[in-house]
């Protein structure tokens, strides 16, 4: 990492955590009809540089604002991480913590699973004598990966908003997901000890500022992360599980679901599996060199290391883990308005003509949208255009769908009135400094009012599909007698 890239993520990292910490979550109440909740660990750590002297293990335990003060944390070369893992086995899901996942890809995603891992965050169900959210999340960390943050050597920063989780084409509330920020505030290796078939990803947190930032975070475009989509078949979402030949049919008919996603190389030095469980060095032992440097292999692994056929070459986040990563992002980047933001370099000639006029674009919106966030997606969700949806609510478009088949977003559009209405309120409610925002569930009625433009879409789509076979046949018999 050159010491002289225009963004330090450290700073940035300061910046979101020290917000997150002051600023109050909107938490949503669960329904009598479906009071079911869940919580997720958004874990973060700070790697020295490999040229920093030891720090001794017995350091004293920093406060928030004293860690971002020491000298280790500030080198140039300090790495920041965030965690994510990948369950063995289970079907790539848009997110959804624990085993409840309930989507499934197209033959072209699944017939990728051994090139490509879906990551989530640590985390699963509330259960039955857990005291809140908290705990939740503290207790399914724990269970899953052997990380207990409960320990001196972490913090909870606090808690990003609440979401809900809806199936069917978002009918069906199916429970509240809540995200804590935690941070470890010491710099020496702490043991994991994964659950069977659960594997690890410790990902530099820069490549995903890089990706989102409208200034660049100053790294090897190689190593940033990349924006590619995620396919759903859309029949898994209204038909019955057991009906392959109405799924077919439905599948012909409206094609699939496109979301967006950030597409993550994997080095190998940052997967951690069951198998392979990592330890810490002894504190006068060099570091690695390069990001994700905490030691995570044993003898064994030393000598037989990881199947290369089990290694996947590349994470995909996507769904609701994107979208919380999207909410910890937002609050890194700073905000137009701020008078901290420096002036925008020109961008390298290794960047894409597409990013060149989004930074661009940031620079002239400095003046015009001094309300909007200065976060940058390079995709928008359908039935929105014309509206910045991703600078009010970066979490929220990352969940919105567009449709393979033209003529579904085209229906969307047309029944989008109140999803647009919605999302203006939402804009003005923002450009007035949000006074009413967090009496308002604005995500949650404007993923509602979204997907019953969906719907709506889909039905039409269907009957206008059926009326043209119904003539097409109609025809065709014409044709063929007369």
């Amino acid at each position: 990492m050159s010491s002289e890239k225009p963004i330090h993520v450290v700073r940035l990292l300061s910046r979101a955590l020290h917000r997150i910490r002051t600023t109050s979550p909107r938490l949503i109440s669960s329904p009598a009809t479906q009071p079911r909740r869940a919580a997720v660990a958004l874990v973060i750590r700070v790697l020295p540089s490999p040229h920093s002297p030891p720090i001794p293990s017995d350091a004293p335990i920093p406060t928030l604002s004293q860690f971002f003060e020491l000298d280790w944390v500030n080198d140039p070369n300090a790495s920041v991480e965030i965690l994510y893992l990948h369950r063995d086995g289970a079907a790539p899901s848009d997110g959804v913590p624990g085993s409840y996942a309930s989507t499934s890809s197209t033959s072209n995603a699944s017939s990728g699973a051994k090139a490509e891992a879906h990551i989530a965050f640590p985390g699963g169900r509330m259960e039955e004598g857990d005291e809140g959210g908290l705990y939740t999340a503290m207790r399914q960390t724990w269970e899953e990966i052997g990380l207990d943050l409960a320990e001196r050597d972490f913090t909870c920063i606090g808690q990003l908003d609440d979401r809900e989780i809806t199936t069917s084409l978002g009918k069906r509330l199916l429970m509240i997901l809540s995200p804590f920020v935690f941070l470890q505030l010491t710099a020496n290796p702490i043991p994991v000890d994964p659950a069977e078939g659960t594997e690890i990803y410790w990902t530099p947190l820069e490549s995903l500022v890089d990706a989102v930032s409208p200034i660049p975070a100053g790294i090897d475009r190689e190593r940033s992360a990349k924006w590619t989509t995620v396919n759903v078949d859309a029949a898994s979402r209204i038909t019955p599980k057991h009906a392959p030949k109405l799924k077919h049919l439905v599948r012909l008919l409206l094609g699939t679901m496109q979301f967006p996603a950030l597409l993550l190389d994997v080095p190998d030095h940052t997967i951690e599996t069951a198998s392979a469980p990592s330890y810490p060095s002894p504190a006068n032992s060099p570091p690695l060199k390069g990001p994700g440097s905490f030691p995570n292999s044993t003898q064994d692994s030393l000598e037989k290391g990881v199947p290369s056929a089990l290694k996947p070459k590349y994470l995909k986040l996507w769904g609701l883990s994107l979208g919380m990563t999207l909410d910890l992002l937002s609050n890194m980047i700073p905000s137009v308005h701020s008078t901290s933001i420096p002036s925008l370099p020109s961008p390298p000639l290794s960047v894409s003509s597409f990013q060149r006029e989004q930074r661009s674009a940031a620079a002239a919106a400095v003046d015009s949208s001094v309300w909007l966030s200065a976060l940058h997606l390079p995709f928008r969700p359908v039935g929105g255009e014309g509206m910045r949806v991703e600078a009010i609510a970066p979490s929220l478009a990352s969940v919105f769908p567009r449709f393979s088949y033209p003529d579904v977003n085209f229906w969307i559009w047309v029944f989008g009135k109140r999803y647009r209405e919605v999302v203006r309120g939402w804009e003005a409610s923002t450009r007035s400094g949000g006074s009413n925002d967090r009496r308002i569930n604005w995500a949650g009625t404007a993923l509602n009012t979204f997907y019953a433009a969906v719907r709506k879409a889909l039905i039409v789509v269907i009957i206008l599909r059926a009326i043209g076979i119904i003539i097409g046949l109609a025809f065709a018999a014409w044709w063929v007698f007369s």
